[in-house]
């Protein structure tokens, strides 16, 4: 970010002749050379007396390697000229205040929003505007061209200090006497989980599918459905007889400040009673799924719950194969002596990495690396953390990122909060206590990384540079805020879960007498826990536990049914008419566009039901739309998380004017920019919202326009009966299941007055 900042005050300094020029000849007139402080070194060289042997063959080499490093400020400047950027100079000719303030956000937005185009996967590097400009073409075909991360910083200075195989625990130190503990309790949830050995008719009653169903009410999760493939690892049981897990002993005097961790700053918590719920699911090893991870309310002790449980579960692992390294140094002594030689300890996976944390933007993952300092810090003792300051910088948000007087949603800015980079990926590596960020992932025991981040490394099919090895042993997965992930490109997600322990192409130096059965075996999918954190319940979301996942412990899930919708949040007074069309699968888009072009759009062509915007929360939905549209010739403007600021500009304008009869309008955009739409008198859902406040948010647009009387107001919802949730979250549990169930397919709630359905 520096180097563009930089890269604008040098242009702004040029008069408008220097800048003509500047982009007529690419390069500043001579006239405005600015003479450094220190001359250029001239050189005076003798012609040899043959060219065949030249004495100077060696300084003309080191001059033309030099040459590239040395960059001039036109250069620096022009390289910035000729990317194309998300803010045009031409636009600023715009008077909307509202667009001039999303200007500060159309950085960290870009990629994100720009994943489900037409053209697929090829839109990535066009949307993403890279953090510094010279190295935008770089970013644009990273992991194409040059081998993906070859021009990531990696700390490989500190390799002996945090490797596993070389380093032995400390005689008498606290980890010494944890694992010795471990190993005499097997108690233990950690070793009894690893140490588990299924046998082929176990692996083939997981794969079948076939599952025994239970269900369960906690104090505070709330009901709880269970699901196991085997029958000795049976249902969760009640919350009082649930222990919470044993804690490594670098932890047992601080995971109870676990709030405390997760905000240094702010006033000291105790651990709340959601906390000790969820760690003690987490610590039975079965997979999670909690769709109640509100970034305003159970986010941040969610996100703190499950550092505290996969930093537990990785020092117990490190400390566990640093006990046995002494061990195995012993034994080579005492086989000098002559005493037999016994069998190594099964300890390891095939690679080193252990706990994979997908989180949607950069500052997401500063948290997560600031709990985990945090739960390993103590009052009078701080841990050595490698590359800290680099990370923060990197990670963190500069002042100027932010616009001042920016007002939005507090969900919106709760989950844009801090950098919104959506491509990384961090190697993070714990031994002793100590931390090393910026660590190779085969020397990492933490990998917190973006789907994009790890697209682009992991590569596609057919590629000649790809690598996913790193993934083959991943012991817990972490998929925090998989409601964001809808917004960006799910089929990233998708991508590195299908990648996940699958058979490694490389030993990477292993020792394989070290490495346990089941991973030798390609059953490490079968030991990996899966935690998906949302604040949503989405099909898609689900879909991840029931296809992507074969735990053999089972899954717990929340299943809890909202008792009053978001449509009780709508201020004015609006007739939502809710019509139901018959579908035959979720994915069913011929029935919805078919049932909107025959019964919705017919009653809306009229020149009377002018102003109506059609909300559309698939992209591919909007371009079939829009496409139709055309063909017929239908007095129409667009807003996709494609347009560009003028194209939004214009389209607004003519939609409040009256002279676009309709306005298309995407979920996505709405997701990312939380514009108020003025002039709407008719609103029509093509499909229920992902996210349930976005119904009220757009519907109370209606009073932001001044247009029409309220009485000429009208609102139409499409839903189908695959849309449950959806409409649950809307409508409430109790009045869905009536919609759902009844003979009729048009259902009318009236807002703003007293509350009355028919």
């Amino acid at each position: 970010m520096g180097k563009r900042s930089q890269n604008k005050q040098l242009f702004t300094h040029l008069s408008k002749k220097q800048k003509k020029h500047l982009k007529e000849f690419g390069e500043e007139h001579p006239f405005h050379d600015v003479v450094g402080a220190r001359p250029e070194r001239t050189e005076i060289v003798e012609l040899p007396a043959s060219p065949e042997h030249s004495d100077d063959e060696s300084n003309e080499l080191e001059e033309e390697e030099e040459e590239p490093e040395q960059k001039t400020a036109y250069q620096k400047l022009l390289s910035t000229l000729s990317q194309p950027t998300g803010n045009d100079q031409s636009e600023e000719e715009s008077t909307d205040d509202e667009e001039e303030e999303e200007e500060f956000l159309d950085e960290g937005d870009n990629d994100g929003v720009g994943d489900d185009s037409e053209s697929g996967e090829e839109d990535e590097g066009g949307e993403e505007e890279p953090e510094d400009a010279d190295e935008a073409l770089t970013e644009a075909v990273e992991g194409e061209e040059k081998e993906p991360g070859a021009e990531e910083f990696i700390d490989k200075e500190n390799e002996s200090q945090f490797c596993l195989e070389t380093n032995f625990i400390d005689e008498g130190g606290p980890e010494d006497t944890n694992s010795t503990a471990e190993h005499e309790n097997g108690k233990d949830m950690f070793l009894q989980h690893l140490d588990t050995e299924l046998v082929e008719e176990d692996v083939q009653k997981i794969t079948s599918g076939s599952k025994a169903k239970a269900q369960i009410m906690w104090p505070k999760l709330g009901t709880l459905l269970c699901s196991h493939p085997l029958e000795r690892f049976g249902s969760i049981g009640p919350q009082k007889d649930t222990n919470l897990p044993r804690f490594h002993k670098l932890l047992e005097t601080r995971w109870k400040n676990l709030n405390q961790a997760s905000d240094p700053k702010g006033v000291a918590e105790e651990i709340s009673p959601l906390q000790l719920e969820l760690l003690a699911l987490m610590g039975c090893y079965k997979d999670l799924y909690h769709p109640e991870s509100c970034p305003l309310n159970q986010g941040p002790q969610v996100q703190s719950a499950y550092c505290l449980h996969i930093l537990n579960h990785v020092l117990k692992a490190n400390s566990q194969v640093l006990a046995h390294n002494a061990q195995l140094r012993e034994q080579k002594t005492q086989a000098k002596a002559g005493a037999e030689p016994q069998d190594e300890p099964r300890d390891q996976g095939i690679t080193r990495p252990k706990v994979l944390i997908l989180v949607p933007f950069r500052g997401g993952a500063l948290r997560v690396v600031q709990t985990l300092i945090s739960l390993l810090e103590t009052k009078g003792r701080k841990i050595v953390v490698n590359n800290k300051k680099r990370f923060k910088e990197e990670f963190g948000e500069e002042a100027e990122d932010k616009p001042p007087n920016l007002q939005r949603p507090e969900d919106y800015s709760a989950i844009f909060s801090g950098n919104v980079d959506d491509h990384f990926r961090i190697g993070i590596s714990i031994v002793r206590s100590s931390m090393r960020l910026y660590s190779p992932f085969y020397s990492s025991d933490i990998i917190i990384a973006s789907p994009l981040g790890l697209r682009t490394l992991l590569g596609a099919e057919g590629e000649k540079k790809r690598d996913f090895d790193f993934l083959s042993s991943i012991e817990i997965l972490v998929v925090d805020q998989a409601d964001v992930f809808l917004m960006q490109n799910w089929e990233h997600l998708l991508h590195v879960i299908k990648h996940m322990n699958l058979q490694p192409l490389d030993s990477h130096g292993v020792d394989f007498s070290r490495v346990r059965m089941w991973n030798l075996n390609n059953w490490a999918k079968h030991y990996r826990q899966t935690l998906v954190f949302s604040s949503i319940q989405d099909p898609q979301i689900n879909n991840i536990l029931t296809k992507h996942c074969a735990n053999y412990r089972g899954q717990v899930a929340t299943k809890n049914m909202p008792k009053t919708g978001s449509i009780c949040q709508v201020l004015v007074q609006l007739p939502h008419v809710f019509q139901m069309f018959p579908s035959d699968s979720f994915m069913d888009h011929d029935a919805r566009f078919q049932f909107f072009l025959d019964k919705v759009l017919p009653q809306y062509r009229d020149s009377i039901m002018s102003h109506t915007l059609i909300y559309i929360p698939s992209y591919f939905d909007y371009v079939r739309l829009r496409n139709h549209m055309k063909k017929e010739e239908i007095n129409f403007a667009s807003i996709c998380e494609y347009s560009s600021k003028s194209e939004v500009s214009r389209a607004r304008h003519f939609f409040q004017k009256g002279d676009k009869q309709f306005l298309l309008f995407t979920e996505r955009f709405h997701f990312y920019k939380r514009y108020t739409i003025k002039g709407i008198q008719n609103l029509i859902f093509y499909g229920l919202p992902s996210f349930p406040h976005f119904y009220s948010e757009v519907c109370n647009m209606l009073a932001a326009g001044g247009q029409g009387e309220e009485a000429s107001w009208t609102c139409t919802a499409l839903y189908s009966r695959y849309d449950a949730h959806k409409l649950a979250a809307i409508s409430g549990a109790q009045r869905t299941g009536q919609m759902l169930h009844s003979n009729k397919t048009v259902h009318l709630f009236i807002t703003g007055g007293e509350d009355k359905a028919s």
